[in-house]
């Protein structure tokens, strides 16, 4: 019996092995090659990217891993999902093709958008697909059977933005479906390697170290500071960086946070880029099981008023569920904390427009 269970078990390690190793979901390898070309980043040092807060978004050991793995997946979490599957606002391609003067976003849920700065479409961290996961049996489904628009439907785009290399924020099977459609990539050091592994010309992708800042098309776009870490594997934890971006443009200036525990690099990029029109901020899935890693709601009311923002939008909710909170506890918090700081929340359906000129609308108590 023993040498069957030694058998299986061995059997199911080769499995696993073998699955991170050739499918093609979990991107490509920095190599030592590649590695060379980040050693001049303040944020390279022996092989890994590291925040500017050294002690902060530690490493999690195995033990840990496993705690959070059986709690997921174990622990019923009252309210942990919607009741109902979410209602969305449709998107029309025809509408997205004919806007050409302004400012104007659509959430997806999540952290995804659709932006539109006058005749230049973006998508930021397109997480596209049902499962923020290697593998569709490997996560929970989206909380709307559908989204605003199919990729299929989606026109040209001029430009993605990418903020890190997690399944929930870069996803193998949405970069596919685009890649013949987007003109170009803007991603953090390091994550062009999964994009190259899925096909995309490397003529098309742009690395950026943080404060970095390069013109496009009509905008500014400046990949800054975030207190993350990254990997799509155990074998290449912080091989690639993480960041938050500034896009501006001659009439909006607006803040991608990304995924970000709280840190003072929101004062810094406050400072040295605000005031914000709208900064988009992560609020959700969060844990004091990983409290350097994520948000919680009064941190994230707190980093809008770092980045001196005009108002502010909670994003990294509403699609998924990847922590041990009820589904609405991030909005319901958030709005509380914001409005104790003076800060205006926008607050959009999923997939209804949000113009820069009349925030803080839409603040709807959609949920």
């Amino acid at each position: 019996m023993l040498l069957y269970v030694g058998a299986l078990l061995a059997a199911l390690v080769i499995a696993v092995q073998l699955f991170v190793a050739y499918y093609p979901s979990f991107g490509g390898d920095v190599t030592k090659k590649r590695q060379e070309l980040y050693a001049n980043s303040a944020q390279f040092e022996a092989g890994t990217f590291l925040n500017q807060d050294s002690d902060s978004a530690k490493d999690i050991r195995l033990n840990k891993v496993l705690k959070i793995f059986r709690k997921f997946f174990f622990e019923k979490v009252e309210n942990g999902v919607p009741e109902n599957n979410l209602a969305v606002k449709n998107i029309n391609t025809a509408d997205i093709t004919a806007f050409m003067e302004g400012t104007r976003l659509y959430w997806f849920g999540h952290s995804t958008f659709l932006m539109q700065i006058d005749s230049t479409t973006i998508l930021i961290d397109p997480m596209l697909s049902e499962v923020p996961a290697p593998h569709p049996w490997l996560g929970n489904k989206r909380f709307s059977d559908e989204l605003p628009i199919a990729i299929e439907n989606l026109p040209q785009i001029d430009a993605v933005i990418i903020s890190h290399d997690h399944y929930d924020h870069l996803d193998y099977a949405s970069m596919l479906k685009l890649k013949d459609k987007v003109g170009a990539y803007f991603v953090p050091l390091g994550v062009g390697v999964h994009l190259e592994a899925w096909g995309v010309s490397s003529a098309k992708i742009h690395e950026k170290d943080w404060w970095e800042a390069t013109t496009f098309k009509n905008m500014q776009l400046t990949c800054t500071p975030a207190q993350h870490f990254s990997g799509r594997k155990f074998s290449n934890r912080k091989s690639t960086l993480w960041s938050s971006w500034v896009i501006k443009s001659k009439d909006a200036n607006i803040y991608f946070s990304g995924d970000s525990g709280y840190g003072k690099h929101f004062a810094q990029i406050g400072e040295s880029h605000g005031p914000f029109d709208l900064a988009l901020v992560e609020c959700g899935q969060y844990n004091k099981m990983w409290p350097d890693n994520h948000m919680f709601p009064k941190e994230s009311a707190q980093a809008g008023l770092d980045l001196k923002a005009r108002a502010m939008m909670p994003i990294h909710w509403g699609a998924f569920k990847l922590s041990m909170h009820a589904w609405t506890a991030p909005i319901q918090q958030v709005r509380k904390e914001a409005a104790a700081l003076g800060i205006p929340l926008v607050t959009p359906e999923i997939g209804a427009p949000i113009r820069i000129e009349t925030l803080p609308e839409p603040n709807t108590v959609w949920w």
